[in-house]
């Protein structure tokens, strides 16, 4: 699917085809494009959590006041962030950097996000957000829908999967094949009211 087609058809789908299964191929190909998503620095501090357990679904569903596309949707991603990725060997995003890249990036990481950690959260939010539409996106180009999600308990679900200290939920994202198309956009403001020039 051409991307602006794409964009235009994607919409957070409630309810989808509980038997639909995706293959190994297609899981891959989507996260093979969701880790091209930008993050600050190359730091790469997402992780995808892909709940396979039908058991641990259920549980999270009730965590999710019950929604059914924790349950029913072929992929349930629940996308986290590492807050402390960029002290964890931060070489190895720059491995096939030159070495004057090197020398200059890597204290450059520290500085900025040393001592921090509304920073490091930050990071771990925006880094997230554009992780999920990447896969979104990617899910759509591939035939299938797709739900962001963030109604759900996130001290449960940090429990339910063992979320480390260092750690944090930014969200879920819920792929498959949908069973009711959703509602007609509900009404989008126009571009003169978001889109500001120069200044507010």
């Amino acid at each position: 699917m051409e991307i602006f087609e794409s964009i235009a058809a994607r919409r957070a789908v409630k309810h989808f085809d509980p038997q639909h299964t995706m293959s190994e191929e297609e899981k891959q190909r989507l996260f093979s494009a969701a880790v091209l998503a930008p993050t600050a620095f190359n730091i790469q501090n997402w992780r995808f959590i892909v709940v396979e357990d039908p058991a641990l679904r259920q549980k999270i569903r009730e965590a999710a006041w019950g929604q059914a596309q924790v349950t029913d949707a072929s992929l349930l991603v629940i996308l986290c962030a590492d807050l402390k990725a960029w002290e964890k060997e931060p070489i190895r995003y720059w491995r096939d950097a030159t070495k004057e890249a090197q020398e200059f990036i890597l204290p450059a990481i520290d500085n900025y996000y040393r001592g921090k950690e509304s920073v490091q959260r930050d990071e771990a939010m925006r880094s997230c957000g554009l992780a999920a539409q990447t896969l979104m996106l990617a899910a759509q180009g591939l035939g299938y829908d797709s739900c962001p999600m963030d109604g759900f308990d996130f001290d449960a679900v940090g429990k339910l999967i063992n979320l480390p200290d260092d750690h944090v939920i930014t969200m879920f994202v819920a792929i498959g094949k949908q069973t009711q198309p959703p509602w007609p956009r509900p009404g989008q403001l126009a571009l003169d009211e978001v889109v500001i020039k120069n200044h507010f």
